[in-house]
């Protein structure tokens, strides 16, 4: 992937916090690789050189600076000048798909061959994806080191690291150093003396953030039961794998970050927590360049000066939302959160916890909601028939929430459901999947946003102006819809 190094070298003069993770700085006389906004002195200019990924700086042989802490930078924005295969492969390596799968699996769920996928890595992202995802699990395990107590063999495995001498020696090679070496030097939290590991986190973003926007969205939707809003927290039950537990995001604005609580059974889905976590809050978007997109319409123009940092809701579970959309169709916000609070309250398994009396289930599975008679709770039989059909899809696994190949081909396999049009698949496109460039055209928010005075545009016409959008069109919707 190419830099425009004029743009690089102006960023890490200003100490831009907007650029930070999109590009890293190598300095070649002390052999290590800074954020754009590391406060060490700056370097001379002969003896810097630009990457597009730390691990493509990994690759050349630097090492990560313990000042600036490349670990804690926020994570390239997926769609950050790369190919639309390479950006939904960074986002399942990101979630730990190269953990245990082999190049040759994560490839077949995107659709393309692994000598294919191979080429486009190194074009984009300039190093392979083993080395992206190796990258992925060290950059973690010093995150855990510098910010947790917890113990180097948990940190292991909760990076991704099937032994402890695999990691000992990946960490080794990298940092120059032992983990337990650089835990030496690093303040460390205290962990609860409880049975539940718990930890917080610090993720960071590129400003601007309209949190409040965000947080509104989320607390309006709450899902009773699962899901809960309080004091400018975001709270949760979680299930991944055998990991149960709780998170609660909080922001802290001075530091341009989100805080991340959690208290698990277990740590190993640490790392797949977190990043599902990003994508919930969409911390890796890059709202310069997309404002700087949107901004050549005069509608979205006004809408972005109005809200800055407007960024796309996600989710943290593909199902759970699909689920939400088909409730959600023809009907209000409020009356969809009943009625799905009562299908988690039916088939959803119970949870405990004396510190959050609010939260008392978990969202049902597919499996779950497969075998829970939908009675009873004030749904329309048709769409009731469509969640049922929705839960046999993914529960006999002949529908997954990986977009193969394309955008339209997804939308395709969605909209073959039975009671699944265009727009319930483009929204589950945007929420589910966090598509930047799902676009619900025939939504009748957006038609209303566009309307100049008693003229609306069709749903043909709105998508011929949302041509000049892409690849963004995602958040054109969502600043027509605040609009």
């Amino acid at each position: 992937m190419s830099l425009d190094t004029r743009i690089c070298e102006r960023a890490r003069l200003a100490r831009d916090p907007r650029f930070d993770g999109l590009f890293f700085v190598g300095v070649l006389s002390t052999g290590i690789y800074c954020r754009p906004i590391c406060p060490a002195r700056s370097p001379k200019q002969e003896n810097i050189v630009y990457f597009a990924s730390a691990a493509a700086a990994a690759e050349a042989g630097l090492r990560p600076c313990l000042r600036c802490r490349p670990e804690a930078a926020p994570g390239s924005p997926a769609w950050n000048g790369t190919s639309a295969t390479v950006s939904r492969a960074m986002m399942l390596i990101r979630q730990g798909a190269l953990n245990e799968g082999s190049l040759d699996d994560l490839a077949s769920r995107l659709g393309v061959g692994s000598r294919h996928l191979r080429r486009l890595f190194q074009t984009h992202i300039g190093a392979s994806p083993k080395s992206l995802a190796t990258t992925q699990k060290i950059l973690f395990a010093k995150r855990l080191l510098s910010e947790t107590a917890l113990p180097v063999t948990q940190i292991a495995f909760a990076s991704g690291f099937g032994s402890i001498r695999r990691f000992n020696a990946a960490f080794t090679r990298i940092y120059g150093a032992t983990p337990s070496a650089l835990r030496r030097r690093s303040k460390s939290n205290k962990t609860s003396g409880n049975a539940l590991f718990q930890c917080t986190l610090t993720l960071s973003y590129r400003p601007p953030f309209h949190w409040q926007s965000m947080l509104g969205f989320f607390e309006v939707r709450a899902i009773p039961g699962v899901e809960f809003v309080e004091r400018g927290v975001y709270r949760r039950t979680i299930r991944i794998n055998e990991t149960t537990g709780v998170i609660s995001v909080a922001h802290q604005p001075r530091n341009n970050a989100l805080i991340l609580t959690v208290a698990l059974s277990d740590s190993r889905d640490l790392m797949h927590i977190v990043e599902r976590v990003r994508r919930m809050f969409d911390l890796d978007a890059n709202m310069t360049a997309i404002h700087d997109a949107l901004a050549g319409d005069s509608v979205l123009e006004r809408l972005v000066r109005k809200q800055p940092g407007l960024r796309l809701p996600g989710a943290w579970d593909p199902f759970e939302t699909a689920v939400r959309a088909v409730v959600g169709q023809q009907v209000s916000v409020k009356g969809a959160r009943t009625v799905i609070g009562r299908i988690a309250a039916k088939a959803g398994p119970l949870f405990e916890s004396a510190d959050d009396p609010e939260l008392t289930r978990f969202f049902p599975t597919a499996r779950e909601l497969n075998a829970c008679d939908l009675g009873m709770v004030g749904m329309p039989e048709s769409r009731a028939r469509t969640v049922r059909a929705l839960a046999e899809e993914v529960d006999r696994e002949r529908f997954s929430f990986v977009v193969k190949g394309s955008l339209s081909n997804f939308i395709e396999r969605l909209t073959r459901i039975p009671g699944i049009g265009d727009w319930t698949a483009q929204y589950i496109a945007m929420r589910a999947m966090g598509e930047p460039d799902a676009f619900p055209a025939a939504d009748l928010g957006i038609i209303k946003a566009l309307q100049h005075g008693d003229k609306r545009l069709t749903p043909k016409q709105i998508r011929q102006r949302a041509e000049q959008w892409r690849p963004w069109r995602a958040y054109a919707a969502m600043f027509l819809w605040h609009g």
